[in-house]
């Protein structure tokens, strides 16, 4: 009887591989987090556990704005993400905040620095 239902797991295991594309370790993997935790992490995953504190509220982003459409400083033609995060810390709108930040922050306003598309 053993035997018989190692052989059904095996062709099971052998029609899901072929199915889906997928190795039998992945298949195993799946199996064990359906029997360990349940259907939806087997099939979903794990949700990101992790929970950022948001940096830039809308007023560090109003600053932000207004500081981008002033002039740079001196030698300078223009801001640089990081000439406008080194500012924005120094004139106290933020503790800390790296020049990604500040990217993400300008992305979202839509800023055009009166440069056109080349598209």
């Amino acid at each position: 009887l053993l035997y018989t239902l190692s052989y059904y797991y095996i062709l099971l295991f052998s029609c899901i591989f072929t199915v889906l594309n997928i190795s039998l370790r992945k298949i195993d993997r799946v199996k064990k987090r359906f029997v360990e935790e349940s259907i939806e992490t087997a099939l979903n995953g794990h949700k990101g556990q992790r929970i950022y504190a948001k940096k830039a509220d809308g007023d560090f982003e109003a600053h932000l704005v207004a500081l981008s459409c002033s002039e740079p400083p001196s030698g300078f033609a223009r801001w640089s993400l990081r000439l406008l995060a080194d500012k924005a810390v120094e004139l106290n709108y933020i503790e800390s905040i790296s020049y990604e930040t500040i990217r993400r922050v300008l992305k979202k306003t839509k800023l055009s620095h009166g440069e056109s598309s080349s598209g």
